[in-house]
Order: C-alpha cells, then structure tokens, then sequence
C-alpha cells in the first residue's frame, strides 16, 4: 500500500471493560467481520485514523502519475504509449475512488487536497524518486506496483466497507501494471547489452525504495496494535516485505537480473530469502520532504490546483444555478 507512515490515536490498545457500551457494540462487530458503513456509529480515532489512511492512499495514487507521466511522449512505441496512457489513466481512477471513500468520513476533498499541498499530508516516498530510462517505467510496474499488491489485496478485507469495495477494482487494475512493467522489464533484459544494462541500472535504483515502501518494522507499535484491533490494518510491515522479496528475486532471478543485495540468501528451512535492511535514514529523509524530486512533485499538484480554479469554480455556479432553479416557485 501507500500508507507507510499512518498513526492512530497514539493510544495502547483498550480492554473491553475499558470501553463504553456503543465502543463495546463497535469491537463486537469488527470481531464479527462485519462492515462498518458511513452511517454507522465510530470511535473518533477510527474515523481519523481512515481520514489519514485513505487520503494518503489517494494522495499516493494522483502524485504516482507524475513519474510515468513524464515518458507518455516518450514510449518507444504506438502499443507502449497506449498502455502507459491506459495505466496512467487507471491510477487517476484509483485516487477518485479513494478520495470519495474518504469523504465519507465527512471530509472534503478540498481539505484533503489542501492538507497535500501544505505538507500537512503525505503521500509515498517512492514517487520522489527520478524516472530517468524507460526500463524506469518497467521497474516501476513491476517492483512498485507489485509491492502496492502485496499490501493492498489484503485491504480488500478491511473493517470500513467503502474502502474495502474500492480495493476491489484497484487490485485488479493493478495486477495489470504489474504484469505489464514486468513484461517491459523482460523484454529489455532479453535485448541488447544496452538495454539490459538498462534493466538491470533501473532494479538497482529501484529495489530499496520499493522495499522502503512497507514502511519501517512495526512489530513494537501502539498504532499498528489499534489498526489491527480495528482491522483497518490486515498484515505487519515485516510481513508483507518479506513476502514481497520472496516472491519478486524468483522473478528477477528468471530475467537474469541481479538483486542489488549483497545480503540477500536463500532460506531453505523456511523456503523464503534473507535480505538486508533498508537504509531507513534515506526513507525518513524523503518523507520530510528533502528526496529528490519531493518539491517537483508539490509544484506540479500546486500548479495543477491552480490551474483548475476556473474549472472548479464553473461547477460550483453551475451546481449552484441548477439547485435554485429545482426549487418550487413561490406562489404569486
């Protein structure tokens, strides 16, 4: 997923004889598996907790464009520039999706979109980084995008029902990129020295942020404990990166690409692979804003608000035109 830094209420995990009665009713219906809906009552920090969640979900989707947009014109191909063009597409659709599960929490997407531009909210670290090849935008579909799958199918089961329906289509369209990065990735790795150089050059570039991605351990946090007891949060950090390394070095092996781990080694009693730690001092320092292309990425989604105010400000008279005429005329 693209939530790697959410807190809670920053409380430990209560007792339900430390619950009032509807908090009681609440939990019993979260251990029943059973959806919590917008109209249904929630505890303060469960809807906070989503607001900030979702929104850096959504958030994460919209600046995710950036990156591959910039090789739109770019592609190497007619059939290349189509499929980007349709992915691209895709991860707008993504954010829609996310934003209007968030505001049904009873936030406004204004808000959510202002808390973006303040550096109030954030979004993943992994989009500050450069796409400096096309084998970029192949790394990206197979090591991003497959690393957003391995957190987000698991949310398809999340407690609050808008968000869990919305994983629904958004891993499904993300199962495509994946497989569509990969199959860049295979082509390059199987053509000429140059462009598997190329390949090889973006997974070095790529492999650690996409492992940074999970966000750090969360064995020993308090906020991992409640978005677990609220079953917001479905699986460790841990676990799904490790999950994530045994599944995509077999790939990588199969394209006869290196993994850029001097540590990495099979595990054969446990059928997976070791790996080595991410530098989590890089990770905090793009998280603050100071990666490589985080004040790019801001300009381009404050110039974008900016140049849609016209826009915006159209549909509100137009909504608003339209509410006065459905109104009954007053009798004369």
């Amino acid at each position: 997923m693209y939530a790697q830094m959410v807190e809670s209420t920053g409380k430990p995990v209560r007792q339900l004889d430390e619950m009032s009665a509807e908090e009681r009713e609440f939990q019993r219906r979260i251990d029943d598996n059973q959806k919590i809906e917008p109209k249904d009552w929630m505890p303060e920090g469960y809807r906070r907790n989503l607001i900030r969640q979702i929104s850096q979900h959504a958030h994460s989707e919209i600046v995710g464009q950036l990156p591959e947009g910039n090789w739109i014109g770019r592609a190497p191909t007619l059939e290349r520039k189509m499929i980007l063009l349709a992915k691209v597409q895709d991860e707008a659709g993504h954010g829609l999706y996310l934003y209007s599960a968030a505001e049904t929490l009873g936030v406004s997407r204004d808000e959510l979109t202002q808390q973006l531009l303040s550096g109030k909210a954030k979004y993943s670290s992994i989009f500050n980084y450069p796409t400096l090849t096309w084998a970029d935008i192949g790394a990206i579909g197979w090591l991003v995008d497959g690393a957003a799958i391995m957190n987000q199918v698991p949310l398809q089961r999340c407690s609050y029902g808008p968000y869990s329906r919305a994983m629904i289509r958004i891993c499904k369209e993300e199962s495509f990129h994946q497989r569509q990065g990969f199959d860049i990735m295979m082509k390059l790795a199987n053509g000429t020295p140059a462009q598997r150089g190329m390949a090889q050059d973006a997974l070095n570039r790529w492999w650690w942020p996409a492992l940074m991605m999970f966000g750090p351990s969360d064995k020993d946090s308090v906020h991992s404990a409640q978005s677990f007891a609220w079953k917001i949060k479905q699986e460790s950090n841990d676990a799904a990166r490790q999950r994530f390394v045994d599944t995509t070095v077999p790939q990588a092996e199969y394209l006869g690409l290196t993994v850029p781990d001097p540590e990495l080694k099979k595990n054969e009693e446990r059928g997976g692979y070791d790996f080595g730690e991410p530098d989590w001092n890089e990770f905090f320092t793009v998280l603050a804003g100071n990666g490589p292309c985080n004040r790019e990425r801001l300009n381009a989604r404050q110039k974008a608000w900016d140049d849609g105010e016209w826009f915006r400000t159209g549909l509100m008279a137009h909504a608003e035109k339209a509410r006065q005429q459905s109104k009954p005329q007053a009798a004369e």
